[in-house]
């Protein structure tokens, strides 16, 4: 159902079932796909379900268990329990051999098991039988919440995602803001938004609902009405600092006073202006007298008139205390939060911890907090985007030091430390890489660092006759970043090299051509052999160095100056 929809509707849909019913979660869209597309033809459901099970982790898991009681499964230590994911392992494999198949016994199981004790397939059959012959009626309801019978199944998701803590916080909080709230408040017993909403965007919210951001501030006589309409009683000084030029608020007030859109009237002890038509409003809620002049038609009585101020006091603010309102209109705190309570019953506003560092729950309009998530929302989008190419790669030359101006043995260390565990070639690991992070490079800086005891490396993988990737690692982490596998090439010198090495420990080349009883040349190769598969080293980088730069016009020479009867390469103990 899930593959059929996203595939007809072009929608994200994600599917949360239980015993209780089946819960659809449409993501990318405004608009519900066609009902039509909820209720396929009976005929089709059996080839529909099939098709998409082996692709399920169910199935996978079904075929797990059935393997392990058929015991296709071996343990690898008989009577002692295999750890879950080397079965999970085992069972993969098993898997995806068993699929050529057919006809293979536990792909059949696996395939009733689902289709019967699992997902009941022939009871689905009948329903939608009975839908299609009109047995069975289909009722569609549109509601603005999850209704409580569907509540327990949304409870399913909404639980998934509360142990998903993979993801940066900047893109935890980016799913957790598009979590229904409701749903979210009625789960936890409240709703936690503090640590969500990002204060930078709740005082840009405050500042435009409030016509204190410059591009909301009044321009003219008709503006600065519009204003007090939208955000209620102002007074002269807080008129001033919503208008583009406060030399003009006297003119302007005298126009609308003049053509009777406005008046002043004294409310908590001070004189405020409000739009002619709140003058009846004002009487109502706060008892203040309206001026003489005041038509007729704004006078008329208004019913839930506090309620009705309380509102717009909500819609004009960011999350607000209680203590707001009463203040500003020195109105009884029990009529405040009466009034409060009743929009909130009504869906209007919200009560809760909003507002980051609060430490009171606060009141909010239900679309100033929606407006709120979505400013918050693009913010840590913005955070979490990727960032252009260019950026990336500065980035990544500085974190790296290339071009640095460190030097010497302490900035060698710190580079093989960056670049430890990550296979490079022997001919441009120290030219190339090392060379670009370390100022003034010199070979004898890595020598030291390899003959105390502090690196270490291993090969990686043989790149031609004279090259291979090698991994530098530092030697207290070279149990965790170690070679994992030994394989490679064997054969009769390797392995008699090996077996030395294993018995007696570190050695020489000379050593080395005694225990295989083989030529230099012989040795020398199986020795290679052995170390481009990970499986030997040496103490110090030279034999490496040799091999990407032989020097073919002198000939191995040995400490004292004297030819050395070995390659270079073969330096150093292995």
């Amino acid at each position: 159902m899930e593959h059929r929809l996203q595939e007809r509707s072009g929608f994200e849909v994600q599917a949360l079932w239980s015993d209780d019913g089946i819960s659809l979660r449409f993501a990318g869209g405004e608009d519900v796909p066609d009902e039509s597309l909820l209720f396929p033809e009976p005929e089709e459901i059996e080839e529909l379900v099939v098709n998409q099970l082996a692709n399920s982790a169910m199935f996978a898991s079904r075929f797990r268990e059935n393997a392990g009681r058929a015991l296709l499964l071996p343990r690898q230590r008989p009577g002692m329990r295999s750890p879950l994911w080397l079965q999970r392992l085992k069972s993969q494999n098993l898997l995806a051999v068993a699929s050529r198949y057919g006809s293979f016994p536990i792909i059949l199981e696996t395939y009733r098991e689902c289709l019967q004790d699992v997902f009941d397939v022939p009871g689905l059959v009948e329903i939608l039988s009975g839908v299609r012959s009109r047995t069975i009626r289909r009722v569609s309801a549109e509601t603005r919440e999850a209704s409580p019978f569907s509540k327990s199944l949304v409870f399913d998701y909404i639980a998934a995602y509360m142990y998903e803590y993979d993801a940066p916080l900047a893109e935890r909080k980016t799913q957790a803001l598009t979590l229904d709230r409701a749903m979210l408040r009625d789960l936890l017993g409240e709703e936690e938004l503090r640590e969500l909403l990002d204060p930078a965007a709740v005082d840009e919210v405050e500042l435009e609902l409030q016509g204190l951001a410059e591009h909301r501030k009044a321009k003219t006589a008709d503006q600065l009405h519009d204003l007090l309409r939208r955000v209620g009683d102002l007074s002269r000084e807080e008129l001033a600092v919503r208008s583009t030029n406060p030399a003009e608020i006297e003119e302007w007030l005298a126009e609308l006073d003049r053509t009777r859109r406005a008046c002043l009237m004294r409310i908590a002890g001070g004189e405020r202006w409000v739009a002619m038509e709140d003058a009846g409003r004002y009487r109502d809620a706060l008892g203040v007298s309206p001026p003489i002049g005041v038509p007729e038609a704004f006078l008329k009585p208004t019913e839930n008139a506090l309620d009705g101020l309380l509102a717009r006091y909500a819609r004009t603010h960011s999350p607000f205390l209680a203590t707001g309102p009463i203040e500003r209109w020195q109105v009884p705190e029990g009529m405040v939060r009466d009034g409060l309570r009743g929009l909130e019953r009504a869906g209007l506003v919200l009560h809760g911890d909003f507002r980051p560092g609060g430490i009171e729950r606060e009141w909010c309009d239900a679309d100033v907090l929606r407006s709120l998530k979505r400013r918050s929302l693009a913010r840590l989008r913005h955070e979490v985007e990727p960032v252009p190419a260019v950026a990336y790669s500065r980035f990544l030359l500085k974190w790296q030091g290339v071009g640095s101006s460190l030097t010497g043995t302490d900035r060698v260390r710190e580079a093989v430390a960056q670049l430890e565990g990550l296979p490079l070639p022997v001919s441009a690991f120290e030219r190339d890489v090392l060379g670009s992070r370390v100022r003034d490079y010199n070979p004898r800086w890595l020598d030291e660092l390899g003959a105390s005891g502090e690196l270490a490396w291993y090969g990686a993988g043989q790149l031609g006759a004279n090259d291979g990737r090698v991994v530098l690692v530092r030697r207290e982490k070279l149990a965790s970043l170690g070679p994992s596998t030994v394989a490679g090439e064997r054969d009769d010198v390797a392995d008699r090299v090996y077996a030395h090495l294993e018995e007696r420990g570190a050695s020489f080349f000379g050593d080395l051509i005694g225990a295989t009883g083989a030529g230099v040349n012989d040795t020398l190769a199986a020795l290679w052999r052995l170390a481009w598969a990970g499986r030997v080293t040496n103490d110090t980088v030279a034999p490496l160095r040799a091999l990407a730069y032989p020097k073919r016009d002198a000939g191995p020479r040995s400490p004292r100056g004297r030819l050395s009867v070995y390659p270079p390469e073969s330096a150093g103990r292995w």
